[in-house]
């Protein structure tokens, strides 16, 4: 019962370099823009407050007060049909019924008994991002607990955020269902950037001219490069979901690391396998080495990103986005690590 194990990412995939590496953050901003108003839908808490010994009146106040995504939840997260009232019932019995899951209820309702902070700190990043997109909104955001299920749900209008899996890095039941490189990105802090990160995948989806690891590189790497600008004060390894150390392995191997993808002739091949080892979570890159973090292909086309901007002062975020040809970019960044 509710045990999937899917996990998003900090950073989702998730970014880079502010004042260490230079990616110039601030010089999109003379002033701060006023944080847009975010509140966001404590259906966790609410859920976590549902009365056993009355679970259909609960159930009835959870559609009640969130007819949006209460069905969605029951759907996605329980596989319950919504018309169901008894499996319902009976599944809900069983999670609140299970001592660790008790357990795990409880932290969250300390965790997060305060999340003004999360509220300011996404709300200043999409106010950012509206000064380059004015027509941008805040998504309606809920927190729910997923039982290890769910890191991130997307809805059409709308997104949820397992905080169950944001507990911190520490967490002792995080040993039972996670992988340990997994469990650096679960902490609190990183809800904002992952939201936002979120955001920016589906909003900005790929629309490259080709479909080569070069392409899926540059797709992921400029948006990555845009959120850490959206997170101007955010440290680097925090926004890409690296530890220090892992991010100071990259930088001390950059150039090697270029090298290896040259010499394995990688950069335009368009095959699942290729991508796959480059882009996706995983403990580490298998192509360039053991020793390295998981999404190399993401950092360099980020790093890439970076160097196009710096060599292209005149180009704004809305043109970086709207470039399809990563062929001409790459060439007009005058990447030489």
């Amino acid at each position: 019962m509710f045990m999937k194990y899917s996990h998003f990412f900090c950073g989702l995939f998730l970014l880079l370099c502010a004042a260490s590496c230079g990616n110039g953050s601030r010089r999109y901003f003379e002033h701060d823009p006023e944080p847009l108003p975010v509140s966001i839908g404590r259906f966790d808490r609410q859920f976590l407050a549902v009365d056993t010994a009355d679970m259909r009146t609960s159930i009835r106040g959870l559609y009640r007060d969130f007819p949006g995504f209460m069905p969605f939840f029951v759907e996605e997260v329980l596989g319950a049909p919504t018309s169901d009232t008894v499996y319902l019932e009976e599944s809900l019995r069983g999670f609140f019924a299970d001592t660790m899951f008790a357990e795990v209820n409880r932290r969250v309702l300390e965790t997060f008994a305060d999340v003004s902070p999360l509220e300011c700190s996404i709300g200043a990043a999409f106010a950012r991002l509206r000064t380059f997109y004015p027509d941008t909104e805040v998504p309606d955001i809920y927190f729910f607990v997923s039982g290890f299920n769910n890191s991130f749900l997307m809805l059409p209008d709308a997104m949820a955020v397992g905080v169950d899996m944001y507990l911190g890095n520490d967490y002792p039941y995080y040993e039972q269902v996670v992988y340990n490189y997994m469990r650096y990105t679960m902490r609190p802090e990183c809800i904002p950037v992952d939201v936002v990160s979120a955001y920016m995948f589906r909003r900005f989806g790929f629309d490259m001219e080709q479909n080569r690891l070069l392409e899926n590189m540059i797709y992921r790497g400029r948006l990555m490069y845009v959120v850490s600008v959206l997170f101007p004060d955010e440290k680097p390894s925090e926004v890409m979901g690296y530890t220090p150390e892992q991010w100071q392995w990259c930088v001390d191997n950059e150039r090697a690391i270029w090298a290896t993808l040259l010499d394995n002739r990688d950069l335009f091949k368009s095959d699942g396998m290729t991508m796959t080892k480059y882009l996706n979570d995983a403990p580490f890159t298998a192509p360039i080495s053991q020793e390295s973090p998981g999404r190399l292909g993401t950092w360099l086309g980020w790093r890439i990103t970076q160097s196009y901007m710096e060599n292209n002062p005149d180009v704004s975020v809305p043109e970086l986005l709207a470039e399809r040809n990563a062929q001409k970019l790459l060439e007009q960044s005058k990447y030489k690590p």
